[in-house]
């Protein structure tokens, strides 16, 4: 980095992860583009969605603390969502400002006041989009005035291409989630509670099929062994499914406790949604990158790998719930073939796919945008 800057970010929320993984990657890299000599800002609703949905949790008091406690060097400034659009609140905290950075999941009343500031002060502002709507739902893209940005991160090749080619946007940038180690890593835990543990939520229609097919199938097969389930968003239906299955659900689990969930099972499963096994291949979940950093051997739903992110034996990958079984036994049964496969997996990780590693490709692509 030849210079430091002055980052604005617009997130949905950092403080809470209730059904926001956005949550994960972006704590670790504003952590680390601070650790770079930036100056980062962030700025979220005070009232969100996901914080008022994590404060109905019994946990919720403890999650927002346990962020508190973790991540002191976070500067967040919560707004009052009413004032979006009043370009006044806007002028003076980003009057000093060299990049303001707007997050999928805000506002487009808020992306548009932002973009009229830009016309008016010297700053770039850059949409960063984590989600799969630019594929799905484009109209919602569109709402953004994204044509107006001046750049576009995108957290996959698939989706770079999409904003290339369906909405003719020239400045795309891939850049792909990745695990912060400074919260995941191995913990050493002498016993273990569980066989299998999985930590994501239900997606209504975008992955429940899968979940039953993946998970639970093989679950009622190795009904010797212990699972457990963690996240929200699980219907009645979901939840006797989990039940007939034999699988014990924990619900929500702050993402900052999940290393240590990890610790206490031999192995994790990768469960993608439905968009990123077709229109949006070759992005994997944030939480690849996680269980890996967490040491834990992985096993991966039919899922393509097309960007090269990982190396052949960093996980095991399975086409239907026979071999998803299978790849569970054998893990299973076989620990040191489980240790050898973990600690591949967690190699590429440190080597490749942390979020300093992120920052260092943001800090870059930022002083190109800027030039």
């Amino acid at each position: 980095m030849s210079h430091k800057l002055s980052i604005a970010y617009f997130a949905h929320s950092v403080r809470s992860d209730w059904n926001n993984g956005n949550a994960h990657f972006l704590r670790g890299l504003l952590r680390s583009l601070g650790e770079l000599g930036h100056d980062v800002v962030i700025f979220e609703p005070v009232h969100s969605w996901s914080i008022e949905n994590l404060r109905s949790e019994s946990t919720g008091a403890h999650s927002l603390q346990r962020f508190s406690d973790i991540y002191p060097d976070l500067s967040v400034h919560p707004y009052d969502p009413n004032d979006v659009g009043d370009l006044e609140c806007w002028r003076e905290p980003l009057r000093k400002v060299d990049v303001v950075i707007v997050h999928e999941w805000n506002a487009p009343a808020l992306a548009q006041a932002l973009l009229q500031l830009r016309d008016e002060m010297p700053f770039r502002v850059i949409f960063h989009d984590t989600h799969h709507r630019a594929s799905s739902s484009p109209d919602q893209i569109r709402l953004f005035g994204i044509d107006r940005f001046d750049a576009v991160l995108a957290f996959g090749e698939s989706l770079a291409t999409i904003y290339r080619e369906q909405f003719n946007i020239q400045h795309v940038w891939t850049l792909h989630e990745a695990a912060d180690t400074t919260v995941f890593r191995p913990l050493p835990r002498l016993r273990k509670e569980n066989d299998v543990v999985w930590i994501g939520n239900w997606g209504d229609d975008e992955r429940s099929a899968e979940i039953k097919h993946f998970l639970l199938c093989p679950a009622r097969e190795l009904n010797d062994r212990r699972f457990t389930v963690y996240g929200v968003r699980y219907p009645h239906d979901g939840l006797i499914a989990l039940r007939e299955a034999g699988v014990h659900y924990g619900g929500y689990l702050t993402n900052l406790c999940a290393p240590a969930a990890y610790a206490t099972a031999r192995l994790t499963v990768h469960i993608p949604r439905q968009q990123y096994a077709t229109a949006m291949r070759g992005i994997p979940t944030i939480r690849v990158f996680e269980a890996l950093a967490c040491g834990i051997p992985l096993i991966s739903a039919p899922w393509q790998d097309s960007e090269c992110l990982f190396r052949e034996g960093d996980f095991l990958t399975v086409r239907n719930a026979a071999e998803m079984r299978r790849a569970m036994a054998y893990l299973l049964n076989d620990p040191e073939a489980a240790k050898a496969q973990a600690l591949r997996g967690l190699e590429t990780v440190l080597t490749h796919h942390t979020c300093r590693h992120r920052a260092q490709q943001l800090s870059t692509i930022l002083e190109e945008s800027l030039s």
